[in-house]
C-alpha cells in the first residue's frame, strides 16, 4: 500500500511515517517504480509506534519497545519495567508541574488584583521577593 493509505491506517502524518523510515523505525520495501509499499506488517509497527508515542515514549524508547516486541524470547520483565521507569517519570513530571500550579496559586492569592501597581507576582518574576527576604 502507499504512504497514503498507510498514514490513514495508522493514524500518522505522511511526513512522520517518512520520519520514522529515516531513522530505522520502520523499513517498507519499494516498489519497481521507487515508491514506498507498506505492508501490513509495517502499519502495525506504525500503529505501535503511534500509541507509544502518545502514551509518552521518546523515539529511543520506542526503538527498544520495539525491539523487545520484535524478540519473541523477550522476558516480560523487561517490558515491565521500561513501563515502570516512564510511570517514574511521568510522576516526577506530575509533582513538578503541581509545585508549579502551587507556587502561581500562592503568588495569585497574594497579589490585590486591583489598580494599586505593586504586585507579588510581578516582583517574584523579577526576583524582587527573594533579594527583600535577604
Amino acid at each position: 500500500m502507499n504512504i497514503g493509505t498507510a498514514a490513514d491506517q495508522a493514524n500518522l502524518p505522511p511526513k512522520t511515517i517518512r520520519y520514522y523510515e529515516e531513522i530505522g523505525l520502520v523499513t517498507p520495501s519499494r516498489a519497481e517504480n521507487g515508491y514506498r509499499d507498506y505492508s501490513e506488517n509495517d502499519v502495525h509497527r506504525l500503529r505501535f509506534l503511534q500509541r507509544s508515542r502518545s502514551l509518552g515514549f521518546t523515539i529511543d524508547e520506542c526503538r527498544l519497545l520495539l525491539s523487545l516486541y520484535d524478540d519473541k524470547n523477550r522476558a516480560s520483565a523487561d517490558v515491565k519495567a521500561v513501563a515502570l521507569e516512564k510511570v517514574t517519570e511521568i510522576d516526577r513530571k506530575i509533582a513538578d508541574l503541581q509545585s508549579l500550579r502551587d507556587t502561581l496559586a500562592t503568588l495569585a492569592k497574594h497579589c490585590h488584583g486591583d489598580g494599586r501597581p505593586d504586585c507579588p507576582i510581578i516582583d517574584d518574576l523579577a526576583g524582587e521577593a527573594a533579594n527583600a527576604a535577604t
